[in-house]
């Protein structure tokens, strides 16, 4: 069975940071590109960050400079730091992975996904 569980979600101040986990079990990580995507309440789900097979890095606008995502193979896990967080970041994070070379933040060419953690940022 192959498996995507996130953690490292919580309620944080506006300008907190927070680093999310993505721990994948049951397969090879290095055999997949790797994506964070969000959802808000009332939202459609968005990508927010994407890491290839060989660590090149993509973000969607609005968390440039403030999110960074990385990756370790050796030990199956796939992070998303973020740092000066806003309200607007509070969604619930969902990491997902996909066999694919080519570039994409499309939710429907994801593969496998994880059961998402709960990110509020609110004074």
């Amino acid at each position: 069975q192959l498996q995507l569980v996130e953690s490292g979600g919580g309620l944080v101040q506006p300008g907190g940071s927070l680093r999310l986990s993505c721990a994948a079990a049951a397969f090879t990580l290095e055999d997949y590109s790797i994506g964070w995507f969000r959802q808000a309440p009332g939202k459609e789900r968005e990508g927010v960050s994407y890491i290839s097979r060989s660590g090149g890095t993509k973000y969607v606008d609005s968390v440039k400079g403030r999110f960074t995502i990385s990756r370790d193979n050796a030990k199956k896990m796939v992070y998303l730091q973020m740092n000066n967080l806003k309200p607007e970041d509070t969604a619930i994070y969902y990491c997902a992975a996909r066999r694919g070379l080519i570039w994409t933040m499309a939710t429907s060419l994801y593969d496998y996904w994880g059961q998402g953690t709960q990110v509020t940022v609110s004074s």
